[in-house]
């Protein structure tokens, strides 16, 4: 059995795991295809379930009832009309409960809808839409979708696991449940938004609908994950506000535990002496088998990068916000290295040439430099980057320095800089940096005028890149219109969010979108079908350079530093294509897809999902 579902599997899923839709005294959601009580919210299952959940609170029943009434299509088409209705409204949150319910109505037309315009649609299920929507998610119709397990369920996270399978999933030849992706994550840290705990749900089904989207990942063999280690007060949380005791909030209504590790860091402790997260993901592969593919998502950083240390090894598994926003990071810059020569064979002898300042040392520049590092093979000298101290330096004995966790005292500069290394523009001026990224999160405009006339300065004669990768929009270091103005069109912008066009003497640039959906998706279906036994961070420098590899002349007409949003799925194949070629070079794969790339490519379209698609 490939990585599809065959046509019985489709329809038969639809007829007994998501049931049949029904309506009663008023509209409600799915009946299940099997009783759910241990991996639903505690205080859904307190209330009975997921229809008196939502049944129990005037509000949540009412939007139950408008959404479902104005939630009419049968077709994709039909969907495609309905949605971009909402959508002219301009507020997408409406839009992004909508394709909620078409989900919880109908998944093959969800899907199809998504695929007719995923440039569109893509941002009103995932960013920048989600990220409002997990801070709302208990004030939304709760939905069958998405397994929640709890503290309380220590010892007993299997059987939890099972509750789920049992009723969403179907079972293989083999007598185990189907499961090829599970994304799991704690809501300690969603997108720049904190902690959120369980409403960050919304981050986990929107990952897994990028993966179908993108990659082609079948929908009904994949499992949205919260682990719920309790939640943060309103000091937790970026907009300060009141979750854990909101009366819809569905999670444990207790803080977190957290003990300060041996890297001084505050981290959960519930994580590691019998770890939670290691029952939890072994739970997992003895319900599903061993090759099952476990993404952390949305961890806080303290706890993502020692997490990840400790289980990459032992199973099938990597962390988005570390490798993924990392590798498509460096697949902007390799794409600004093509949009200044478009017929560059050797993309990574140019990277290597260049000197990087990345403003912020959270977890995406932090594994962005990595890769620069161990994969690209760039010059730790040619590595800078900043925390709210400055410059990161040490000594050379590494026992003084600014670095504020083993992973950012791994790139701190030795030697206490001999200049104002807390101001961007003198730090641009002594380390004359070809590329700054910025993923602050707090910190927006900080990227002025000055500072891109000093990066244009420093690059004279040469195309500087400026990346404002923190999002939202709101916390973006700079605008677009601001980085091509200020440096009169000769910079190469890239952006975490997306930024409307902008024409300037003439000449029209289109941002890049710098997302990690141009990765993620591509090497977890590539993963899953090869059956790889680990994900190493080679992989990862693979994903990137195809990605690149990508851009087309409509692309390079634009100054647009990843492809167009619209070819998401043709980049995902291609990705994938290079990731599976790397595997099977590497010793890693179960299965071999093809003799080269162009045979493995022909092998992962025919295990690519669709709608309606028969598939073995």
């Amino acid at each position: 059995m490939g990585c599809g579902a065959s046509a019985s599997h489709v329809n038969d899923h639809e007829a007994s795991d998501h049931g049949e839709l029904r309506q009663g005294t008023g509209p409600i959601t799915t009946t299940p295809g099997a009783p759910r009580s241990l991996s639903l919210p505690a205080t859904v299952a307190n209330a009975g379930g997921i229809d008196k959940w939502n049944s129990s609170n005037e509000d949540l029943k009412n939007l139950t009832s408008m959404l479902w009434s104005m939630c009419k299509a049968k077709t994709p088409d039909e969907g495609l009309k309905e949605v971009k209705a909402i959508m002219s409204l301009g507020h997408n949150l409406w839009a992004y409960a909508y394709m909620r319910m078409l989900y919880a109505k109908n998944p093959e037309v969800y899907y199809g809808t998504l695929l007719k315009e995923p440039g569109l649609l893509l941002p009103v299920v995932y960013t920048p839409t989600v990220g409002e929507a997990c801070q709302k998610f208990g004030k939304l119709p709760m939905q069958r979708r998405g397994c929640y397990v709890a503290l309380k369920d220590r010892g007993n996270v299997k059987k939890v696991v099972e509750e789920y399978a049992a009723s969403e999933l179907k079972k293989g030849p083999d007598g185990k449940y189907m499961c090829d992706c599970i994304v799991f994550s704690d809501g300690g840290r969603i997108l720049g938004l904190g902690d959120l705990s369980a409403w960050g749900m919304g981050i986990p089904i929107g990952k897994l609908d990028l993966y179908t989207v993108c990659a082609g990942v079948n929908p009904y063999r994949t499992m949205p994950v919260i682990l719920d280690a309790g939640c943060s007060d309103a000091s937790g949380n970026t907009d300060k506000l009141v979750i854990r005791e909101d009366p819809k909030y569905t999670g444990m209504k207790q803080d977190r535990v957290k003990h300060t590790s041996e890297a001084k860091t505050q981290v959960n402790t519930a994580y590691y002496d019998n770890s939670f997260v290691t029952e939890f993901m072994q739970a997992c592969c003895d319900v599903f088998g061993e090759r099952v593919l476990l993404q952390f998502e949305d961890f806080n950083s303290n706890d993502a990068f020692p997490l990840l240390a400790s289980h990459r090894d032992k199973f099938l598994t990597y962390n988005d916000d570390i490798q993924g926003t990392a590798a498509v990071a460096v697949a902007g810059l390799l794409g600004g290295i093509k949009l200044q020569n478009a017929s560059c064979t050797d993309l990574i002898a140019e990277l290597r040439k260049k000197t990087f300042l990345f403003h912020g040392a959270g977890s995406a520049n932090l594994g962005a430099l990595k890769l620069l590092l161990e994969e690209a093979g760039v010059p730790k000298n040619q590595l800078f980057v900043t925390n709210s101290r400055g410059v990161i330096w040490r000594n050379e004995e590494g026992t003084d320095g600014s670095y504020r966790n083993d992973e950012q005292k791994e790139f701190a500069q030795v030697g206490k800089p001999q200049y104002d290394s807390t101001n961007l523009v003198t730090i641009i001026e002594q380390i004359k940096p070809n590329c700054l990224v910025g993923a602050v999160g707090v910190a927006p405009n900080c990227f002025d005028k000055s500072v891109v006339e000093a990066m244009v300065k420093v690059n004279e004669g040469g195309r500087p890149c400026i990346f404002a990768l923190s999002n939202p929009k709101a916390k973006a270091e700079i605008t677009a219109v601001d980085c091509y103005t200020w440096s009169e069109g000769k910079a190469i912008y890239g952006s975490g969010t997306a930024f409307d066009t902008v024409e300037l003497n003439g000449k029209k640039f289109t941002p890049g979108q710098v997302n990690n959906v141009y990765i993620f998706p591509g090497v977890s279906f590539a993963a899953v079908c090869c059956q790889a036994k680990n994900i190493p961070e080679r992989l990862f420098m693979v994903a990137a350079e195809a990605v690149a590899n990508s851009l087309d002349s409509a692309d390079f007409g634009v100054d647009r530093i990843v492809p167009h949003p619209d070819r998401l799925r043709e980049v995902g194949l291609n990705v994938a294509t290079a990731v599976v070629a790397e595997v099977q070079k590497l010793g890693l794969a179960g299965k071999i897809l093809g003799a080269d790339a162009a045979a493995i490519k022909e092998t992962l379209k025919t295990m690519m999902w669709a709608p309606g698609k028969a598939k073995e």
